[in-house]
């Protein structure tokens, strides 16, 4: 009997899957998984574990969770404990709010797609305290993380106008989840480099020259702006924020605003504004622009990334285009419903005077002051390092140091088929254990090299894994002198 032909391969595939990528989940975080089970089997090493600085996962690094957030979910998993005296009255007010607003009273239930109505109602409340103006609920969104709901918007654009494909603005360096997923939808990414020697500002000329060259070979149909930055950690003033907003006016792009690491602001001086509010202060017309905002409970002081719960707000659409999205999203049913629990959570945090308010900003804060001070300390750290600079890490989670490497090393690199900055990521993930992600990855000035490693571990193991990393590229640059 003849052998099963297999239906599907590499060659009749969806070709736009294949050429996708996701750098923080690449080849690296691969090696250091096998690693980590190298270490499991007693496989000697130079060290003792694997520390994976790639990627922005909270508690995965050793941050605990809020006491509020898991309290609550506990009582929308497990209802019989709201008759439970451990648990503060604030805390069972709210899990019998969101059990309420599902049908059966169980999180085990589909919700409408949205999202549960009285969640999209608190996330409304929250965004008018944040901003100071008006937000309707029905343009709330829930979402599985910001990354469906960043999805569900980009996937609105898959269209070619006049022959030509549609292309998107974003940021270089930028979050690979852009890249990806324009690759996944057959569309064009058009690159703006944000400045490095201005902190990473964003230069209006810049985008004038991306938008002009882009439209050469496709049809540009939106911009992305990473505020809080992710990989560079910048946080955008109000004017860059009003330039922004003004270019996508001028040129017919809907804004695209990236803002899930809104409470993770540690610089002086420095102000996380929203681009709903700046575009709705700016007044006529450019508070009629379209506009979709992102936020995540991955983030923030939460942390909570496996649970998966986001928003959208989208103003300013057109009513029938507005209807097609909710067709869309609808396809998926509906976003986690732990996930929006703990949404409500976010956007719903005790209030003065509730039971659990004073641990409860206790916990934040305390959280937020250590991401600070993690932060501060690993730009010294790395500026302190012969042949690497490092810009303030303003906001988010991130790290995006520059670094020069020797020819010698650079050589090696390319007669091996790697980027010279992967080569060296992973030699330090070989020598030291430490997984980080090669800049090349994000996207960077051709002839420069960066890598991106998050501020997370807790501050013994951060002091630890900056003081191993000290040491091997001093070592590094002594072999390939």
């Amino acid at each position: 009997m003849p052998s099963c032909q297999k239906v599907l391969n590499l060659e009749n595939m969806n070709p736009n899957v294949r050429i996708m990528e996701y750098a923080v989940r690449g080849p690296l975080l691969i090696r250091a998984t096998q690693i980590e089970n190298e270490l499991k089997t007693g496989v000697e090493k130079p060290f003792k574990e694997v520390l994976k600085a790639n990627i922005g996962d909270c508690h995965a690094m050793g941050q605990k969770p809020i006491t509020f957030i898991r309290q609550v979910l506990a009582l929308v998993a497990q209802p019989d404990l709201l008759d439970d005296s451990r648990y503060p009255e604030d805390i069972k007010e709210r899990a019998r709010t969101i059990l309420d607003g599902c049908r059966g009273g169980s999180v085990g239930s589909y919700t409408d797609s949205p999202g549960i109505e009285i969640i999209r109602k608190h996330v409304a409340e929250y965004i008018e305290r944040r901003d100071g103006i008006p937000c309707d609920y029905l343009n709330v969104i829930l979402c599985a993380g910001a990354s469906d709901g960043i999805k569900a918007i980009l996937r609105l654009m898959v269209a070619d106008v006049d022959g030509k494909k549609p292309g998107v603005l974003i940021p270089i360096p930028q979050y690979p989840l852009y890249s990806a997923t324009l690759a996944e939808f057959n569309m064009k990414q058009v690159g703006y480099y944000l400045d490095e020697s201005k902190n990473w500002g964003l230069d209006v000329n810049e985008l004038e020259r991306s938008i002009t060259e882009a439209r050469k070979h496709c049809n540009p149909r939106a911009i992305v702006i990473i505020n809080p930055g992710n990989p560079t950690g910048q946080v955008l003033t109000r004017e860059n924020v009003e330039d922004v907003i003004k270019f996508a006016y001028k040129e017919k792009l809907f804004l695209l605003a990236d803002e899930v690491y809104q409470d993770n602001v540690y610089a002086e001086g420095s102000k996380f504004y929203s681009f709903k509010k700046v575009l709705t202060e700016l007044g006529p017309p450019y508070s009629e622009m379209e506009l979709a905002s992102f936020m995540s409970c991955s983030k923030g002081y939460m942390g909570e990334c496996g649970l998966r719960g986001g928003y959208t707000e989208v103003i300013n659409l057109d009513p029938e285009v507005k209807a097609m999205l909710l067709k869309s999203i609808s396809a998926m049913l509906c976003p986690t419903v732990l996930g929006q629990a703990v949404m409500d959570c976010v956007v719903n945090p005790p209030r003065p005077g509730e039971p659990s308010y004073d641990s409860f900003k206790e916990e934040k804060v305390s959280v937020l002051k250590s991401l600070a001070e993690r932060a501060k300390l690993v730009a010294d750290t790395f500026n302190s390092i012969p042949g690497m600079s490092c810009n303030p890490v303003q906001g988010a989670m991130y790290a995006f140091p520059q670094f020069k490497l020797p020819e010698k090393a650079i050589k090696e690199a390319k007669s091996q088929g790697i980027e010279p900055n992967a080569f060296y990521a992973f030699q330090l993930l070989e020598n030291t254990g430490i997984c980080i992600v090669p800049g090349s990855g994000f996207g960077q000035v051709e002839g420069t090299y960066h890598f991106r490693t998050t501020i997370l571990p807790q501050p013994d193991k951060l002091k630890n894994m900056l003081e191993n990393f000290k040491n091997f590229h001093l070592q590094f640059l002594e072999q390939w002198k």
